[in-house]
């Protein structure tokens, strides 16, 4: 998880993580129930009671997004498709799988799963209503929560790549047309236009009198429209590196440095005076662990004299060990799940290499400057 990740715990062994975004939202939405949608749906209510039952449907509703994402995940997982994390943040939520679907069928059942636990949420809370009736908090909660689930799962139901209707019209492209690529990038097209749409609704509304309402759907468009350019540039790496291994890329030019180095002597003689940023440790002829710039420089600079590599270093049994004949694309992917600089590259017990996010920015530009594809 990113660093800018709160850990919450783990659900089907899944981590869950709370984006610093998450509180902005959170801010937001308790303040306008609290000061416009409960006072006028609910009167006379003490003014702590409102901010209270705002809190707590704020709250709910990250709950439902946690649920929506569980759907997508569980799927995945039923497709044999690692799920790295869940993570809520100022949008809603977002599933790190591991992998692309297997097949079409796959991304439709893991995209439509989604709203159809929101859809599922909606109903059962609607249903709810009757029995909550005698207690106008509770009410309050369920009947709101209920109307968030059901605009969730139809929002979400937007055939904009990358929203799950994005997604869900990419698998139907691809049934039809056999080829992932080509779905990827009409859903990812018509995701873009769709984005242009919110931008151009929201400046209206803006210009219309309704500033903040327009300004928020302005917003939303920029974000899918952002997402969904994304896409198609992940896309088109994906096509470049298709093929290529990390043993085309990786970087033989590392520092095995020993074990009871201090980081002193490492930020001296190595960063300083030969620009290296990670080392291999190692112990009696034995490759240890990894100690990188980042680990350094989370040490108190007081401590370096009497701190040793092998007391800072990230130990072997914690990295993420790549093989020579592992796809660039999925060892990229995996570093940016990881939120890791780099990964040594093993054969046979041996260290052959590291791979960093350098060495691949560097091997998609000799690709490029030799107009490479597969």
């Amino acid at each position: 998880m990113s660093k800018q990740t709160i850990p919450l715990g783990r659900i089907f062994n899944i981590p869950i993580g709370l984006d610093y975004s998450w509180f902005l939202i959170f801010i937001l939405l308790t303040w306008s129930l609290a000061s416009s949608y409960y006072p006028a749906e609910f009167r006379n209510w003490p003014t702590i009671q409102y901010w209270v039952v705002g809190a707590i449907t704020a709250i709910l509703l990250f709950a439902s997004v946690l649920l929506h994402e569980l759907g997508h995940s569980l799927v995945a997982l039923r497709y044999k498709i690692p799920v790295r994390s869940i993570t809520l943040f100022i949008f809603g939520g977002v599933a790190q799988i591991a992998a692309e679907p297997p097949s079409a069928s796959a991304e439709f059942w893991i995209a439509i799963a989604g709203p159809a636990v929101s859809f599922t949420l909606a109903a059962l809370l609607t249903l709810a209503q009757p029995f909550s009736a005698g207690f106008a908090p509770l009410f309050a909660l369920v009947k709101y929560v209920a109307y968030l689930n059901g605009t969730l799962g139809l929002f979400n139901l937007i055939p904009g790549f990358p929203l799950d209707g994005g997604r869900v019209f990419r698998a139907i492209v691809w049934g039809l047309t056999h080829s992932l690529h080509r779905a990827t990038m009409v859903a990812a097209t018509v995701g873009r236009i769709i984005a242009y749409g919110f931008i151009l609704v929201g400046v209206w509304q803006m210009f219309s009198g309704n500033f903040v309402g327009g300004l928020w759907i302005a917003f939303i468009g920029w974000f899918l429209e952002s997402a969904a350019s994304g896409q198609v540039h992940q896309q088109a790496l994906h096509e470049l590196l298709g093929g290529q291994t990390v043993a085309q890329a990786m970087n033989h030019d590392f520092s095995m440095v020993p074990a009871s180095t201090t980081l002193q002597e490492l930020a001296d003689r190595y960063v300083l005076g030969e620009g290296k940023r990670f080392f291999i440790v190692e112990n009696a002829g034995r490759a240890v662990g990894m100690i990188t710039l980042q680990k350094i420089k989370e040490t108190p600079r007081e401590d370096w004299p009497h701190t040793t590599a092998y007391q800072a270093m990230i130990p072997v049994d914690r990295l993420h060990l790549l093989q020579p004949n592992t796809q660039i694309w999925e060892a990229m992917r995996d570093m940016e799940l990881d939120d890791v600089g780099q990964e040594p590259v093993v054969s046979n017990g041996d260290i052959q290499g590291v791979l960093s996010r350098e060495d691949i920015r560097r091997f998609v530009r000799t690709l490029r400057e030799l107009n490479y594809s597969q």
